[in-house]
């Protein structure tokens, strides 16, 4: 008889920026059929040596049997090497059933698993939409895997035998001139950092976010995580469907979301450091005018901090003064001969910090977040009804304005970059199947913001660090940090912490956001985990004095923190 094998390619490999391997693949065997050629066989024998129930198998076998008697159909999947040795040594038992070799995913360093993303089976409408596959093929569904599919996946061979009644091949057909050979999937070389993401996720043990680092000089991705993670290794084997149907089930923690670039929340004070550089770019204010606090009595907004009034803008940006940036983005939409006018401008420039917008990052799943359109306050106010004093808590980061962290992070590299950024990306370059790697080229996109502009800001940013409480937790003995907090209001509970921020001050390597759920002030949490990824980033280790931080970040709890207001 003859019998045409598809061979199947090894799935190309993950690595990180330092070629540390993050995806590889390891050995596995499927258990086919073709239900022509089946004879009566012993169920109960062959069940118990590739373990599995037997009513398990019936439903298999009837479900390849609907799909063609003549064609071959997996019939089990994912066999594990120390199962096949026995079945192989009593395959010959089994008439119409064969075996054949391919890969599963391994996931050494269990981290970055919404990035990495995970291999299923393919669906009829998959297959459908790509004729490269068939049924009991694998694809990528989420990640990486999903966005680099094609180059990942390889070609497939096709190897045509003779086998004799038992399943035994007997030789090649035609003496194997019809045959092809199967070619490698290509290899990925990422931008993250593997120790550096892992380091990352144990700082976020039972908290719920997301942290994004970006190296500001080429936009590539050092890390990027969403807490409460899972190990990617649960999706891969016999038990991935049992494992994945417990994680999707999760909907408290919802560990399969990249809150990276799904999440959307408003940004809270770190976007001030958009609105000051609007505020110059247009004129509308100088780095030396000087607007004045009363706090608590302040109108319309109430300032929460307190510290010296007047206020120029280092100042502002240090003490993160509501009165300052009030009055700064009232200057702004007040520039203009109307509101709407005004507004529009705002958004122009908002746009081009990457922000309500795709940053085009390669995940399918991102999303663009949401600077509302003029139609949409016109709608809701009516035309000509509202004003800088209608939509006052967009000086601060509140009210419509939704960004991700990726977007956060972003717009931190745009600051350390001096205005502008690289798309941000998470594979820099592709190994082909002679081992070279091509460079992949990514967009630079400029804010329009006067670059000179950029200095009182980030000197502001830096004071943050320097002159305020941030000082102990985040400042470094040898590196100028550069940041700004934000406290996300949350009116289901607890308040959201946040933290941007970038080093060195100068040629800066690492620009970085980090965001925690029902965490408080951005200087409570988000601002000390940064702290430690920059030092960890940079310097590859953490000093002695912020041992005892480090393990209070690790140990912090606050899965349970909700705190509803009343």
């Amino acid at each position: 008889m003859l019998r045409k094998i598809i061979t199947f390619p090894a799935r190309g490999f993950i690595y990180d920026r330092h070629k540390e391997m993050m995806v590889y693949n390891k050995a596995a065997y499927d258990l086919w059929v073709v239900p022509r050629e089946v004879k009566p066989f012993d169920t109960t024998e062959l069940c118990r040596i590739i373990q599995i129930e037997r009513q398990d198998f019936r439903n298999a076998l009837n479900k390849a049997k609907q799909y063609s008697r003549f064609k071959p159909s997996i019939i089990v999947g994912q066999i594990s090497p120390e199962i096949n040795a026995p079945l192989q040594e009593k395959l010959y038992k089994y008439p119409g059933f064969f075996t054949q070799s391919r890969t599963l995913r391994e996931y050494p360093s269990k981290s970055a698993a919404q990035v990495l993303g995970y291999v299923g089976e393919v669906n009829q409408q998959m297959i459908e939409k790509d004729k490269y596959y068939r049924s009991g093929d694998y694809i990528g569904v989420t990640g990486l895997e999903k966005a680099y599919e094609k180059e990942l996946r390889g070609i497939k061979g096709v190897t045509k035998s003779m086998v004799d009644v038992h399943n035994r091949i007997k030789g090649k057909y035609n003496e194997g001139l019809e045959d092809t050979t199967a070619i490698l999937g290509q290899n990925l070389l990422t931008g993250l950092d593997a120790e550096v993401q892992a380091y990352a996720e144990l700082l976020m043990t039972n908290k719920r976010g997301a942290i994004v680092a970006i190296e500001p000089a080429t936009g590539e991705i050092l890390l990027m995580l969403s807490a409460p993670s899972y190990d990617p290794n649960l999706l891969v084997g016999r038990q991935r469907s049992t494992n994945y149907g417990t994680l999707v089930g999760d909907s408290v923690n919802k560990p399969m979301w990249n809150r990276a670039v799904i999440g959307t929340f408003p940004p809270g004070s770190t976007f001030k450091l958009v609105n000051a550089l609007i505020a110059l770019q247009e004129h509308a204010v100088s780095p030396f005018d000087r607007f004045s606090c009363s706090g608590q009595s302040s109108s319309p907004i109430k300032c929460t901090h307190s510290h010296v009034s007047p206020l120029a803008m280092r100042e502002g940006i240090r003490e993160s003064c509501n009165s300052y940036f009030w009055n700064l983005f009232r200057n702004v939409i007040n520039h203009s001969s109307t509101s709407a006018e005004g507004y529009e401008v705002w958004r122009n420039h908002v746009m081009n910090f990457g922000f309500g917008q795709k940053v085009g990052v390669e995940l399918s799943s991102e999303v663009k977040g949401n600077i509302p359109q003029v139609t949409y306050y016109d709608k809701y106010f009516g035309q000509k009804k509202w004003n800088a004093m209608t939509i006052r808590s967009l000086s601060i980061g509140q009210g419509e304005i939704e960004v991700t962290p990726l977007q956060l992070a972003n717009m931190a590299a745009t600051i350390a970059n001096r205005g502008y950024y690289i798309t941000p990306h998470l594979v820099k370059a592709i190994q082909d199947t002679n081992r070279v790697y091509r460079e992949l080229e990514y967009e630079k996109k400029v804010t329009g913001i006067n670059p000179e502009y950029f200095d009182i800001v980030i000197e502001g940013m830096q004071a943050v660090i320097d002159e305020t409480r941030l000082s102990q937790s985040v400042h470094m003995d040898s590196i100028v940090v550069c940041g700004k907090t934000g406290t996300v209001q949350n009116p289901h509970g607890a308040d959201h912490s946040a933290f941007v921020a970038f080093a060195p001050k100068n040629n800066p390597k690492i620009a970085i956001a980090v965001f925690i759920q029902n965490a408080g002030f951005g200087a409570t949490y988000a601002a000390p985990i940064a702290g430690l990824i920059m030092e960890k980033y940079l310097n590859d280790s953490i000093p002695p004095r912020k041992k005892d931080l480090e393990r209070r970040m690790i140990e912090t709890d606050l899965m349970n923190v909700i705190q509803v207001k009343k």
